[in-house]
């Protein structure tokens, strides 16, 4: 049997060691983790009084607020399971995922009213159990009368520790974070209070109380709440929280805080550095930048590093967090590379067959280790397929080399051949995104006579004004072999994004007429 444990006890004990020392930062109001706590605590009283017990799923389909942190920890601590909910999605979409992962309760902003309102009676949360909070939007409709205003009852409750019925051991889940879905229906991984807390344990620095930690991803993705958020109360550090992301106040806060850690995905980044505020402020508290990925261009980290910010670079899924690290000064020796495997995770290629694959050789990226997901939610078959004798595939396509440092060639999925010949889209995106005028690049394998699949280029441009195949293929010139360049380019206006910045595949194909043999 698992040990007794539950995640809500590391914010317990951060409240009893350092009380008054700042947790969250959340649009300027700070609240101490003596305070995080005891909030916490009055919502897992709430939370137990409208009849839900452990093992009930519950659904935040919220902005970042304080009252998410509230509903993680104090879910951690009843051995609820939190079912964290993309903002963007809508009707099907998100009556899916609700079903998908049976929620019985429904945590939702003012702003949102219109997308559930519309699916209500299509989904299984109880009917007294949609819980509606007003948000920061003034604009936003009112409670409605099928909802429960949230602020009208949690705060009534007490502050001290929730008793519990039963107890939460170490395996038991703690949340359901779906995959993005960029390249079919979202899948729910399921993520325990161990795995949980081995992610705590996989921080970049040795942090301590008194960092100030920097981070505007949402909660509702797995970097939001579990490399930011949980790493941040684990560790004591001090976390400094936007409703949203934006550029300019996130290099505003950088200053204003005295920020040490900074943590923002690629199109953040590239964001952050297009709104020139970087160099109207003081950056000099900074010792630690997180964020990039596989397909980050070097010029762009190269950018932030003439301003100050060295970003590392690494490589995560939903399914077990970050897996490798690269610093930026290892990004100059080895600058295709995405590092490294982390604590807490062994890493190597496999073939077809299921054979090691020695350096060199493309193959599918494996992993074994503490954090590695307990399957998808309700898909056995799916779970059976990504978690072999315990081996998480990720069905991503890399190799190492013989230093052990990891490479990405691509998902498998998009992977196509041309001549007989393996073609991975991510290594042509990859240099195209060096391109000054290239915005976001996509490429997809689609039907050809003469060579059975060849590359399409969706291209979206910083300028809005067309990029010619011309231009493109002479970009290429020197910098990857011709079997590799795309036979097809097509500009659009916008890319189909998921809230996290990774281009949608599926939706692009969709929407473009390609063929979609290659999708699950």
């Amino acid at each position: 049997m698992s040990q007794v444990w539950n995640v809500g006890y590391i914010l317990r004990q951060q409240a009893n060691m350092i009380p008054n020392n700042k947790a969250v930062i959340f649009e300027d109001e700070p609240v101490t983790f003596k305070e995080l706590n005891e909030r916490t605590n009055q919502v897992a009283h709430y939370l137990m009084s409208t009849g839900v017990k452990k093992g009930d799923r519950i659904a935040v389909y919220l902005q970042n607020c304080h009252e998410f942190i509230y509903l993680f920890f104090a879910a951690a601590k009843i051995g609820l399971i939190i079912v964290p909910l993309n903002l963007r999605l809508v009707g099907r979409e998100l009556e899916y995922q609700l079903n998908n992962s049976g929620s019985r309760m429904l945590f939702f902003h003012a702003k949102f009213f219109d997308n559930v309102n519309k699916i209500k009676d299509s989904i299984q949360v109880d009917k007294d159990k949609y819980i509606w909070l007003p948000g920061r939007d003034t604009d936003a409709p009112p409670c409605p009368d099928w909802a429960v205003r949230f602020h009208d009852h949690f705060d009534k409750f007490p502050t001290t520790e929730p008793a519990l019925k039963e107890q939460i051991f170490m395996d038991d889940p703690l949340g359901i974070i779906y995959t993005s879905g960029v390249t079919g229906a979202p899948k729910g991984a399921v993520v325990s209070h161990s795995q949980s807390y081995f992610k705590i344990l996989s921080l970049y620095l040795s942090a301590a109380p008194g960092i100030v930690f920097l981070s505007q991803l949402p909660l509702f993705h797995s970097g939001g709440l579990f490399i930011s958020l949980l790493q941040c109360i684990g560790r004591g550090m001090t976390m400094v929280l936007r409703e949203k992301f934006d550029p300019v106040q996130f290099c505003n806060d950088i200053e204003k805080y005295k920020a040490n850690v900074v943590f923002a995905l690629t199109t953040m980044w590239r964001l952050i550095l297009d709104s020139g505020q970087l160099d109207k402020i003081d950056r000099s508290s900074v010792i630690m930048s997180i964020g990039g990925g596989e397909r980050t261009p070097k010029a762009l980290l190269d950018q932030l590093k003439e301003k100050g910010i060295k970003v590392g670079v690494g490589y995560g899924q939903t399914e077990n967090s970050a897996m490798t690290h690269l610093t930026y000064e290892e990004l100059q020796l080895k600058p295709a590379s995405v590092g490294k495997p982390r604590e807490w995770s062994d890493m190597w290629i496999e073939d077809a067959e299921g054979n090691r694959l020695p350096p060199g050789e493309i193959g599918e990226i494996v992993a074994i280790g503490p954090k590695v997901m307990s399957g998808y939610w309700n898909m056995p078959e799916a779970t059976a397929k990504a978690i072999v004798n315990g081996v998480l595939h990720t069905g991503d396509l890399g190799y190492m080399d013989a230093e052990g440092y990891f490479y990405i060639a691509d998902r498998a999925k998009d992977m196509y051949r041309s001549g007989g010949e393996n073609v991975y889209p991510a290594e042509i995106e990859k240099v195209l995104y060096d391109h000054p005028r290239i915005k976001h690049v996509a490429i997809i394998g689609v039907a050809d006579d003469k060579w059975g699949e060849t590359g399409k280029a969706f291209i979206e441009s910083t300028d809005g004004k067309p990029i010619s195949k011309e231009e493109i293929l002479e970009f290429l010139k020197d910098k990857v072999s011709r079997y590799k360049y795309p036979s097809h380019v097509e500009m659009i206006e916008e890319m189909p994004m998921t809230a996290t910045g990774k281009i949608m595949k599926v939706a692009l194909k969709q929407k473009h007429g390609v063929r979609l043999d290659k999708v699950d």
